[in-house]
This record gives C-alpha cells, structure tokens and sequence, in this order.
C-alpha cells in the first residue's frame, strides 16, 4: 500500500502540466522543462521531479510569467472545466493584459495573407525580398506590399 499512497501524494511535473493544460502536449512540457522555463518553488525544474500539492510554480510563456499554485494532484489529463479543480492561478491580471497587448502589436506589424488566397506569386516575392533587403522602409514600398498581401492599410 505505501507505493499506491506515495504515487496520489505526488507525480512527475511533466505529466501534471500537461494534464492540467498548461502545454498541449506532454513533449512539449517536458521540452519546456529542459530549456529552464519552469522553475518550482525556485528551483530548477526538471521533467522527472515530482510535484506536491502546495508547491509554487513559474511557468515563462513568452511574453508573460505565469504563478501557479498545485493545489490537487492528477496523472490524466482533465477537460478545461475542470482546470481549475487542480491549480491555483496567482498570476496578476496586468501580466494577462500586457501579454494579450503585445500578441496584438505583433499581429498588427506582421504582414499576413488573407485566408484562401493562397501561396505568394514570384512577383510577390521579389518585392517582400527587395523591400527586406533595403536598409530603411520605404513606406510608399510598404503600403504596395501591404496591398498586394490583401491588407488594408
């Protein structure tokens, strides 16, 4: 019986991120792990450490640093509903806001396609190589682009 109470007391730190959905897949929180974008209760965390219930977690996504709390222990992934059964988010509200303005400035600055119009043409594709290739942006260059990408501008 002491094995089956030592694996509900705690779980690997890679599977209890991906089961509380924090990444997509497990390779991914593991991934995470590896390149020290997880810290737990300050320290380094490695994919095979295990995870109690009241430990603190940082998890770096980019732009923001979220604070999570363990507050139940799970090996199977749950639905989103259920998320919140499992962790505590301390993560401050301005660090949500200031990550979703900064997914919203690099949308806006990034030329994209409209959707279906499908791959560029070679013409296309010289004018984005010339353009990259000069030093300062012409703007009148630009905006030509941004037109011929579906963008209005």
């Amino acid at each position: 019986m002491g094995k089956d109470e030592t694996a509900e007391e705690s779980t690997r730190l890679d599977l209890w991120l991906w089961s509380t959905r924090l990444y997509k897949t497990r390779t991914i929180a593991s991934d995470a792990c590896k390149n020290n974008r997880i810290t737990i209760n300050g320290q380094k965390g490695k994919p095979s450490r295990q995870v109690r219930v009241g430990d603190r977690l940082q998890v770096d996504r980019g732009p923001m640093t979220q604070d999570v709390e363990v507050k139940d222990i799970l090996s199977k992934r749950v639905g989103a509903k259920l998320v919140p059964d499992f962790l505590i988010d301390h993560t401050a509200p301005e660090e949500y806001e200031r990550a979703a303005s900064i997914r919203r400035t690099n949308r806006i600055a990034s030329p994209s396609r409209e959707a279906g119009s499908g791959r560029p043409t070679k013409k296309e594709r010289r004018e984005l190589d010339q353009l990259m290739d000069e030093s300062a942006i012409d703007l009148e260059a630009f905006e030509k682009f941004a037109r011929a990408m579906g963008r209005k501008r």
